[in-house]
């Protein structure tokens, strides 16, 4: 146990005078060495948090103005126009001797105020230079004169050297929409989806809210965009995330997967020494705020209030809502290997645990042959389980076993060592893709803990993953952390020959703590009824990864296209053969230009996506035609996606008018229709943020592979992509088994490309393809040919 191996430092001795408890030299030097590194973090986070306050001005700016107020006081000039004069008379009076320290204290006092008042006059002007968004409503390559001299003054007032939250006070807070702008956009995104009847009801409904309730509602949000840092975003956090009651697992929770096609080291134990190690080395930037803030275009700031709770944090279930903890640091992780559970300290005397002791750790963990306490093997399925069920139960844990949930709960992360293998074979690729898939997503139901902000997954093989709990943060977030990650373990920490992590193992170290678990009777039914629903939740959800390799990102930017447009398009091409109808499509987008923004929709099923669908289901219609209506849709779209990122959205402030209603117990028909709406295709592109980090003309294998998410809707399919590098896309498409409107992914793309089944197959995406190449080279016939018989393979 670690604490008995803490316990030796002590030493008691017995004197003629007495009892006396005497403490050996090491513990006195790891107290004073635990005080020091306890002070120098808060002295870190106190000027850390100073420096960002102060931002885009520096200390030093302060002492240029002191030193050059003191230079006019000796030259006899009064920069102060008296002020300093009248802050000395109020100093006290320490006799004449001291007449010389008074003119200093004044002078600082003078200088501080002023630094202060031109620090306050540089957020404000910021802000107000941050609340343009010209710049993204305006044509790709194209840049307006006012864009030019917004950046040009942006540049002057942003500052140098930022730090991570350094933008945070200079951030413009997120609009409300025009109530009647919100509900002409709604009504033009449910057209192509509705019929006749159901759009003339709608928009009568949408009329009598604008005549009877909007106004008022309206009044209470631009009320709260007033007050509050955000008028949505801890709204949405909490009636989205918090207060739902559904199981966590395959309904809420993400994933990300490892490299696709290469693993470092076999060696289960070695990776996960690396990949910890490299997770902590980022926690350790985050602390020091080290890690530099996103910026689009190199110039616009966005928000970096959700990289707060990445370590160290839990969402706890409660019977009606549950709740985030987190905690300031925490110096161990949470392992789960065969049933059992394991405390495994992450710093030494000095610092930060080695990777090659890491690894130690945890092959001491793997080597470990001693079995699973009853029912400890699938206790973590209660967090599988539905939010009241759990938080009922977790009263009863808390009670019996509060030493053990605590080590859990208060863990920088939670790390599941598992038995089995993962990742992409060459016998059977796509099966092991999707395997490797469905156990990031829903594992076997009881060996992640998905309370924990996110599990650390090592395959017996050496593979990785990462399962991600939603509600604290989205997925550019850990994904920005994964892709360091990655990099790290990879290029920097490496492994040596053998496949060892580097470095030496420390036999000083105590062994891993086994976590004890009391588990009164009345758990073990309760732990047996969470495990059967989660067996039932993670057999029915279906996973397909699909790598696409024939062209990629530069391709389509070749084309002076969107890329995520063009996948866009091709998936609402896609979705109409496999449905032969169209559907509400959920695009997730980002709001993090504004302060505390999270995400907005947008909504991809249009009428300009549905004519260029139509276009290519009539054999009538031309090939230039069809790219011409293509480019229309695209344009479509990027309109779309660009008012959603400047807060012009539909979805959010449709959200926030509804509770707000419902606070007022106000009954809106037109509300309860839009809240009750079902996305049958949800779909999501992971950004790739870090591309320094990786280099893909050497090491083309060594780029992410994204992750997915389960479906939306039990009859839809959830989708995710990412550009790998310049000439990949891989896809994450998952569905419902027992749905009878979707297709097993696994079947539908061999089946399609065979022109028996139709499904999401990627022929909508070479269909998109061979449109453009033979619309741009229009004398080479072969092109021409082959896209006919894509499109006929496709359809059949």
């Amino acid at each position: 146990m670690a604490e008995a191996h803490q316990a030796v430092g002590f030493r008691t001795s017995l004197t003629s005078d007495g009892a006396e408890v005497e403490l050996s030299a090491p513990v006195l030097q790891e107290i004073y060495l635990s005080g020091l590194r306890s002070w120098k973090r808060h002295l870190s986070r106190f000027w850390n948090d100073f420096l960002t306050g102060v931002f885009p001005a520096s200390p030093l700016s302060w002492l240029f103005l002191f030193s050059a107020i003191q230079l006019a006081w000796f030259l006899q000039l009064d920069p102060s126009l008296g002020l300093m004069e009248k802050i000395k008379e109020l100093l006290p009076d320490w006799g004449g001797q001291h007449h010389g320290l008074r003119g200093v204290l004044a002078a600082a006092l003078f200088a501080s105020c002023l630094w202060g008042t031109l620090i306050f006059t540089l957020h404000v002007a910021l802000r107000l230079l941050l609340s343009y968004h010209g710049w993204l409503l305006e044509p790709h390559g194209a840049m307006s004169s006012p864009t030019k001299t917004w950046l040009a003054l942006v540049r002057i007032f942003s500052g140098r050297h930022p730090m991570l939250f350094s933008y945070q006070r200079s951030l413009p807070r997120q609009p409300v929409p025009s109530v009647q702008d919100t509900v002409r956009k709604y009504l033009e995104s449910v057209r192509p989806v509705l019929s006749d009847e159901d759009f003339d009801w709608t928009a009568v409904l949408a009329q009598e809210f604008l005549r009877l309730q909007a106004s008022l509602l309206q009044w209470y949000l631009r009320l709260k965009s007033w007050w509050a840092s955000n008028y949505v975003s801890d709204w949405w956090e909490e009636f989205v995330y918090l207060r739902s009651r559904n199981p966590l697992m395959v309904n809420s929770n993400y994933y990300m997967m490892d490299f696709l096609y290469v693993t470092p080291t076999p060696l289960q134990a070695a990776r996960a020494g690396n990949a910890v190690h490299a997770l902590l080395l980022y926690r350790h930037r985050l602390n020091r705020q080290e890690i530099p803030p996103t910026l689009l275009m190199g110039m616009r700031p966005l928000c970096s209030a959700q990289y707060e709770k990445i370590f160290n944090t839990t969402r706890i279930p409660g019977v009606q809502k549950d709740y985030i903890r987190h905690l300031h640091d925490s110096q161990h992780v949470a392992v789960f290997h065969r049933g059992r559970f394991f405390r495994v300290g992450t710093h030494s005397r000095n610092s930060l645990l080695s990777p090659r002791a890491l690894e130690q750790q945890f092959q001491r963990i793997l080597d470990d042959p001693s079995p699973a306490c009853p029912h400890e093997e699938h206790l973590a399925a209660l967090t599988a389980a539905p939010r009241g069920t759990w938080a009922q139960v977790r009263t009863s844990l808390k009670t019996q076993a509060a030493e053990a949930l605590e080590a859990v709960e208060g863990a920088a992360f939670f790390v599941s060592l598992d038995a089995e293998p993962a990742g992409l074979t060459r016998e059977d690729p796509a099966a092991s893709l999707d395997a490797y898939a469905h156990a990031l997503l829903a594992g076997r139901g009881h060996d992640r803990w998905f309370d924990k902000s996110f599990t650390l997954i090592v395959f017996s093989n050496g593979k990785l993953g990462l399962s991600v709990e939603h509600s604290w943060a989205d997925c550019p977030i850990s994904g920005h952390m994964w892709e360091f990650t990655l990099a790290t373990e990879c290029f920097q920490l490496g492994y040596s020959t053998d496949g060892h992590c580097k470095g030496h193992p420390d036999p000083t170290l105590p062994r891993p703590q086994r976590l004890q678990w009391d588990l009164p009777d009345q758990i073990h039914s309760s732990i047996s009824l969470a495990l059967r629903g989660a067996k039932i939740l993670s057999e029915n959800v279906d996973c397909h990864v699909f790598p696409f390799s024939l062209f990629g990102k530069s391709f389509i930017r070749r084309c002076h296209l969107s890329s995520d447009s063009f996948i866009q398009i091709a998936l609402q091409l896609a979705h109409f053969r496999d449905r032969g109808q169209f559907c509400l499509t959920y695009e997730s987008a980002m709001t993090r230009l504004f302060l505390e923004g999270r995400t907005e929709t947008v909504r991809s099923c249009t009428r300009e996506a549905c004519n260029f669908v139509r276009a290519m289901e009539d054999k009538e219609k031309t090939d230039p035609q069809c790219l011409a209506l293509f480019r229309v849709a695209v344009d479509k779209h990027q309109a779309l996606l660009k008012a959603a990122m400047s807060g012009q959205g539909v979805d959010r402030h449709l959200f926030a008018l509804y509770v707000v209603s419902r606070f007022l117990h106000l009954q809106s028909p037109f509300l309860t229709q839009v809240h009750s709406e079902q996305w049958q295709l949800s779909t999501s592109q992971i950004p790739v943020q870090q591309m320094h980090l990786f280099d893909v003309h050497n090491y083309p294998d060594y780029v992410s592979s994204g992750g997915g998410f389960g479906p939306a809707d039990d009859h839809g399919y959830g989708v995710s992509y990412i550009f790998m590098g310049d000439d990949m896309i891989t896809f994450h498409i998952s569905s419902k088994k027992s749905s009878t409107k979707t297709v097993r992914q696994t079947g539908v793309l061999a089946s399609a490309n065979r022109g028996r089944k139709r499904g999401l197959a990627p022929s909508c995406l070479l269909s998109a393809y061979f449109l453009l190449v033979s619309c741009s080279h229009q004398h080479q016939q072969s092109f021409f040919t082959l896209s006919k018989a894509v499109l006929s393979c496709s359809s059949n």
